[in-house]
């Protein structure tokens, strides 16, 4: 093993604002498809989890084919925002400490998000950030989290020991997946969960400013 270490960021509610996507795209696909949208707590409440999931969880009377039907209407729809202008808000101080981190010879970088690889790439894209996560895992590629699968290709494809890796994210299902994969776990207060929801994670953390510091404290 390398004696480097990892940090693993989710995306949504942890390095990007997207809910204003998110609830857009949403109201577009269950019009498209007849459905009452469902609240905006509950929508926020799935971020992190694949589509079907997702759905599965906001329409749990949905068959399969609802539930299909919804997914494709919803990638639909933030598709068309995305070309139509529509863009997520880093939160404040998030750019500067990704490469920040990135600049460390001790540290390398990850994705572990619900994400799909268009919608990845389009966002490394936005914030010119190719080639600073040197592993990318998305929701293409997985079973939903908390499954601990991308966490596990993360490992693998870095080389770190999971003991010296990190997980940053904002939701319990972040958490479950690096608990699952046996790695450190931060919870971010800035997000789609409230502190509560986030206790199992090692350090609750209330700004992007304490990542760092956290980070150091975990592997002093």
């Amino acid at each position: 093993m390398t004696d480097l270490r990892l940090v693993v960021f989710d995306v949504d509610g942890t390095l990007v604002d997207s809910q204003a996507e998110i609830i857009s795209a949403m109201q577009l696909a269950f019009d498209r498809v007849g459905h009452a949208l469902p609240n905006r707590s509950d929508i926020l409440a799935t971020v992190g989890l694949s589509l079907n999931e997702a759905f599965q969880t906001l329409v749990p009377q949905a068959d399969a084919d609802l539930i299909a039907g919804i997914s494709q209407a919803y990638k639909a729809a933030y598709y068309e925002n995305r070309m139509a202008g529509a863009r997520p808000v880093l939160f404040d101080g998030i750019d500067a400490l990704i490469r920040r981190l990135a600049q460390r010879d001790d540290v390398v970088l990850g994705v572990a998000t619900g994400k799909s690889r268009r919608g990845m790439n389009a966002l490394m894209d936005m914030y010119d950030w190719h080639g600073v996560f040197v592993t990318v895992q998305v929701s293409d590629d997985h079973p939903s989290k908390p499954s601990p699968s991308m966490i596990h290709a993360a490992l693998a494809e870095t080389g770190v020991d999971a003991k010296d890796a990190v997980m940053i994210g904002d939701t319990e299902f972040d958490i479950q997946m690096a608990q699952s994969a046996g790695i450190h776990a931060l919870g971010v207060n800035w997000g789609y969960h409230d502190a509560l929801r986030l206790q199992g994670a090692k350090m609750i953390l209330d700004q992007v400013s304490d990542i760092e510091t956290s980070l150091n404290k975990i592997w002093e």
